[in-house]
């Protein structure tokens, strides 16, 4: 009995080696992108514009492309939003600093900056192999798809917008942060002894 089990464990251990060494591979690729933020999002534009000139020109995959953007706004949605949501989570106070007296707490983003590029662009390439499939060209009148996606885009941003306001937080952070706490004091003390 142990011959015949011992059998099918030796096929099949090669083909799995192989492919947890591929999947280590790929994952060590992946992990060395991480901090080129700027050369991973020019990669995502080429293979944005490959996709946008497939669809251009077989023009057909419009489905395709529908559910690509509403899958896009749900991962815009998540990049933009706070891991903790201070509408959902009850508290004895905000959770975000609402006064400059406030103890400064970082914006934590629900779905962080790398994991949105992954998904992001692991959809335009899903996307890319399925249009090469003539099951997914379903016949439909584009403009009505791209205004409703327009009009399904203006309102979720909009909601957004209204709760980042509501909570006063931005989730965009340009460059390092400056602080004038002391340099305001200095400044002014400066200018008593004179």
């Amino acid at each position: 009995m142990e011959g015949v089990g011992g059998g099918s464990d030796s096929v099949a251990s090669p083909v799995a080696q192989w492919g947890h060494d591929a999947w280590r591979m790929y994952q060590y690729y992946l992990d060395k992108t991480t901090p080129h933020t700027l050369y991973r999002w020019i990669g995502t534009l080429v293979v944005m514009a490959i996709y946008s000139m497939r669809v251009y020109y077989v023009q057909g995959f419009y489905i395709i492309s529908y559910g690509l953007g509403i899958y896009i706004l749900n991962l815009l949605i998540g990049f933009l939003s706070p891991l903790v949501d201070p509408e959902l989570e009850p508290s004895n106070g905000p959770l975000l600093p609402t006064k400059g007296s406030d103890e400064f707490k970082p914006f934590i983003r629900r779905l962080p900056e790398f994991k949105f590029w992954y998904s992001f662009t692991k959809a335009f390439c899903i996307a890319f192999v399925m249009s090469f499939f003539s099951l997914f060209d379903v016949p439909v009148f584009w403009p009505i798809l791209l205004v409703y996606w327009i009009v399904l885009f203006i309102l979720t941003m909009r909601r957004q917008i209204a709760h980042m306001m509501k909570y006063k937080y931005v989730p965009f952070n340009v460059g390092k942060q400056k602080y004038g706490g002391k340099n305001s004091s200095a400044s002014s003390s400066g200018s008593r002894t004179d």
